[in-house]
């Protein structure tokens, strides 16, 4: 099948579909994006953004088929990279020389007071409730990527489903944990 007709199938509900798009251009994309990096895990971040990106955008029915599908998502993974410098570069941009910026005055750099311990503490406790409020299987996805430091490739392993699912998953997750922390009034920033 082309990647567009596995485009559509996905979109109709197919999942197996986006797993053979996902084996089909992995290696291509994921060597694109840490040729550029040059660090393993933030080229597999990026990667992963860059799957779950395009997943959203086919779900929505976003995706317009022009038959290059193989450059529509190394255009994803290269806008990806090219916000991450961006980020980079405006957390990074600070001059020594003016002098209403005292760049070693950062909070960061300083001892937690105790009100920030007081609030650190309650966050945590908010988002340990948020992870309990999941469905396991959510739960579980979340746990492996952001307590285990799992890759989706090793989730989808370990519980035995498809890359896909796993991030369907974790999508659905965060979804859930926005959605309860709205409806209990949670906060969770200091």
């Amino acid at each position: 099948m082309t990647d567009e007709q596995l485009v559509k199938a996905y979109a109709q509900g197919n999942n197996d579909a986006f797993d053979i798009i996902l084996k089909r251009h992995q290696d291509r994309v994921y060597s694109y994006i840490l040729r550029i990096i040059k660090n393993e895990d933030i080229a597999n971040d990026i990667f992963q953004d860059t799957f779950m990106k395009a997943i959203v955008t086919i779900r929505q029915g976003r995706y317009t088929d022009s038959g290059k599908f193989p450059a529509w998502i190394s255009r994803i993974a290269h806008n990806l990279i090219i916000d991450y410098y961006r980020q980079e570069k405006s957390e990074n941009l600070q001059s020594c020389d003016a002098e209403e910026v005292d760049i070693l005055n950062r909070k960061e750099l300083s001892e937690a007071t105790i009100e920030d311990l007081i609030i650190s503490e309650q966050i945590h406790d908010d988002v340990r409730f948020l992870i309990d409020e999941l469905p396991d299987a959510q739960r579980e996805v979340l746990v492996m990527r952001y307590y285990r430091n799992m890759s989706f490739k090793e989730i989808a392993e370990a519980t035995d489903v498809s890359i896909n699912t796993a991030l369907g998953r974790m999508r659905y997750a965060i979804l859930n944990m926005r959605r309860i922390a709205s409806e209990k009034d949670i906060v969770l920033n200091l």
